[in-house]
């Protein structure tokens, strides 16, 4: 009686049974015979072989999971990601000693035989016998065609690719009649070309243009003699093989090889032994997948174009499908980023802030009058290590942001400006703005309610120097606190309302803002994406356009490339031209003489404004041409850091204002931008002064200002988890900020309104929540 190896293995008696069972099968399914119930190969046992009659006719053939390459708008790539890193070429794009030498080696009688060769399966079984193991195998290279179907059909799924590579007669009895459907459908020609796109060559390549580019850096159709060789050989155990990690054991196979098609003929052997003479001549190109290998700084945009496509139903009914789409789909993505635009982010970022800093910052460029995202970038790059993140400072949650972006500061005032305008006030508005005074009550709502002060909630403005009467144009260059609490008193916070919902001006948690005064100072966390969006419709004369990343996107289908529907920005009037010019006009006024100064563009005409929150804790500037627009945020994604006596990008500051340092690095971003584009003008309108007195306002005796909406912070929080709001801050001295240049700051007291403060507790994911807002 045959006995079991040590191993627990079949003896090679056994072995060389079952091999003979399957080689008896392989000629009776040739000779389309059909098959008995054979109780000695077990053909009848119900479950273990599917009768041959049984099998469908048909098998099926799922596309090649293929990489996916994401361009950039001049068509460069940025990324490609895959779950099998593959290139469907041609057979005609194959050099033809790479045919020549997987035939060799795999199956050297390809032409001459079906789909089963019977003669091979003979020879196999007398050299098994004679070794007494099983050392031959006779799969022709059609069936190992339909186990690699099997293998792509299965994916990423490991259950299924262990159904798909069993070693059971039932696996082997579909395999050879699916082998005879394709030889009687394809022809031996497309099913060389099949295979060598199918099969797997190790270091993460399927198919052999992807094989050729791994090892060598260069096309399938570019392959000599010797480095088609060694390919070949990768074949039969991509592991052992292994050419990157095992040179002595992939050379000894390539010679293999090179004497196997010396054998057959395909070469002299002459031509044998001098290729087995060169070196491996490897030129490894290592694997590029996802978007962490982004170029041109463009990880995190490129991470927002994936959370696009893997959100969006138009890809897909199910996030599964979407998936795998965009993993295995083999789809070229152009994208709207534009090369100069990007570098220009990456180059000022760099130039102004250190990857080792306290704090990081965050730009974003869009298009006026199409929602283009034309750059994205930030100061602490993709990945995991020190200083780096995997968090887009630039979106919302949703999109792989922060938890809820970050409060504003009066980066928020142009648009309670915008829709006191759309109610009728004139431009020349003028309002008492006290230095400090009770929340203005009560004040309309959508709802009708009115929100009261009960509290008697209060707030100031930077300094006790700036003391009204204000006009609109000062009060907006100037930043003047208590002006805009008034102004959202005198119109309602409906207005306001739907000026923000007009331009999509959201929460980082894609919440609607709260209906409450203080909104007017920008408590509420924004993300710079949203606020360049919003900005740009001030650019584009009222007309405001949903942010787009995708342009265009086609799959490749055999040769051809299929067109795919994408999602356009959609544009809609949010305000009338001549609010928007009239916006335009105040916010170039910040730029010209107001506490934007540093932003301010040499060579063509350019509006913005600051922002700068509680306790410095976030810094902003969000400025626009008549053809760009722009935000750039600075701070802790924490929300720890307080930007006081603090040193970033190797420059120290005592306090940071948004024009102070966000005001810069926007304005190297958009000169790098714009450079050569044409430099349109503004539509401006005439705003008269009012005969603006010097009351000895400016709080910086000619320096940057600043704006810190001081004591109107959201009262974030310490990101961990433990609430906050605004009482938090208040024991904390965490509302004690402004104060003049050089003197000491101003010490608020505050009541506080029952129900303005929503201490949520949460921490946020990664560190980056808000310990408690108010509205």
């Amino acid at each position: 009686m045959a006995k079991k190896r040590s191993g627990g293995g079949l003896s090679p008696t056994q072995q060389a049974a079952k091999f003979l069972g399957v080689s008896v099968l392989a000629g009776a399914v040739m000779a389309g015979i059909a098959l008995p119930a054979v109780g000695a190969l077990g053909l009848a046992a119900k479950g273990t072989v599917e009768g041959f009659d049984e099998i469908p006719a048909n098998m099926k053939t799922p596309p090649l999971s293929q990489r996916t390459t994401i361009l950039d708008a001049q068509g460069d790539t940025l990324a490609t990601v895959y779950s099998r890193d593959r290139t469907v070429v041609e057979l005609g794009d194959i050099s033809p000693y790479m045919q020549k030498a997987i035939i060799a080696i795999e199956d050297a009688r390809f032409y001459q035989h079906g789909a089963i060769d019977l003669k091979g399966v003979l020879r196999a079984l007398n050299k098994n016998a004679q070794s007494g193991e099983v050392a031959e195998g006779a799969s022709t290279l059609t069936q190992q065609y339909v186990k690699n179907v099997f293998v792509e059909e299965a994916g990423d799924d490991p259950t299924k690719v262990a159904q798909a590579t069993q070693q059971t007669l039932g696996r082997k009895i579909k395999e050879l009649k699916y082998a005879i459907q394709v030889e009687e459908e394809l022809g031996k020609k497309k099913i060389l070309e099949n295979y060598l796109n199918i099969t797997f060559f190790g270091q993460q390549a399927y198919g052999v243009e992807a094989a050729s580019q791994r090892y060598f850096s260069k096309h399938a159709k570019d392959l000599n003699l010797e480095e088609a060789a060694l390919l070949a050989g990768i074949v039969q155990s991509p592991s052992r093989y292994d050419p990157v990690n095992d040179e002595a054991e992939a050379t000894k196979r390539r010679n293999v090889v090179l004497q196997r098609m010396a054998d057959v003929g395909d070469i002299s052997q002459a031509d044998a032994d001098r290729a087995k003479e060169k070196p491996l001549g490897l030129n490894v190109s290592r694997p590029k997948n996802g978007c962490i290998t982004a170029v041109k700084g463009a990880s995190f945009f490129c991470k927002y174009v994936e959370k696009v496509f893997l959100n969006d139903p138009v890809f897909g009914k199910t996030k599964e499908e979407r998936a795998k789409l965009w993993f295995q789909g083999g789809l070229t993505i152009r994208t709207t980023l534009d090369p100069q635009a990007q570098e220009s982010v990456q180059d000022s970022l760099a130039d102004h802030v250190d990857q080792s800093d306290s704090v990081a910052a965050a730009v974003t460029l869009v298009e006026p009058g199409t929602g283009k995202i034309l750059g994205m970038g930030q100061s602490k790059p993709f990945g995991y290590g020190d200083h780096e993140t995997e968090i887009n400072y630039s979106v919302g949650h949703d999109m792989g942001g922060s938890n809820y972006g970050f409060p504003t500061g009066s980066t928020f005032k142009p648009f309670v400006a915008a829709a006191a305008l759309e109610q009728g006030r004139p431009p020349t508005q003028e309002y008492s703005s006290p230095f400090d005074m009770e929340y203005p009550s009560p004040v309309q709502t959508c709802d009708g309610k009115p929100w009261v002060n009960t509290e008697r909630a209060r707030v100031e403005n930077e300094d006790e120097s700036e003391v009204g009467p204000y006009r609109l144009k000062e009060a907006m260059a100037k930043s003047v606190n208590t002006y805009f609490v008034q102004m959202i008193s005198d119109i309602g916070l409906c207005p306001v309302m739907k000026m923000t919902d007009a331009l999509d001006v959201v929460q980082g948690n894609g919440e609607k803002l709260p209906e409450v005064p203080a909104i007017s100072l920008g408590s509420r966390g924004i993300t710079p994406l949203t606020m360049a969006t919003a900005y740009a419709a001030f650019a584009a004369r009222g007309m405001y356009c949903t942010p787009i990343a995708i342009e265009s996107i086609t799959k490749k289908i055999g040769d051809q490339q299929k067109s795919l529907e994408v999602p356009k920005s959609t544009c809609s009037r949010a305000m009338s031209e001549k609010t928007a010019d009239t916006v335009n006009t105040l916010l170039r006024g910040v730029v010209d003489s107001g506490t934007g100064q540093q932003a301010g563009l040499t060579s063509r005409e350019s509006a913005g404004k600051t922002g700068t929150t509680d306790e410095r804790r976030n810094a902003w500037f969000v400025g626009y041409t008549p053809n760009l627009a722009g935000a750039v945020w600075v701070g802790s994604d924490t929300q720890q850091v307080k930007m006081v006596d603090i040193t970033i990008g190797g420059r120290w500051h005592s306090k940071v204002y948004g024009g102070e340092v966000p005001g810069p690095i926007w304005r190297d971003a958009m000169t790098g931008a714009l450079a050569d584009k044409e430099a349109p003008s503004f539509s401006l309108v005439d705003i008269p002064d009012g005969g603006d007195r010097d009351r000895g306002r400016d709080r910086d005796r000619g320096e940057d200002r600043g704006d810190d909406d001081n004591g109107n912070g959201d009262g974030r929080g310490n990101g961990n988890g433990t609430g906050g709001g605004l009482i938090a801050g208040l024991t904390t001295g965490g509302t004690t900020t402004g104060g003049t240049t050089g003197g000491a700051e101003p010490e608020p007291s505050f009541s506080i309104p029952e129900g303005w403060f929503e201490g949520n507790g949460n921490g946020g994911s990664n560190g980056n929540g808000n310990g408690g807002n108010w509205p």
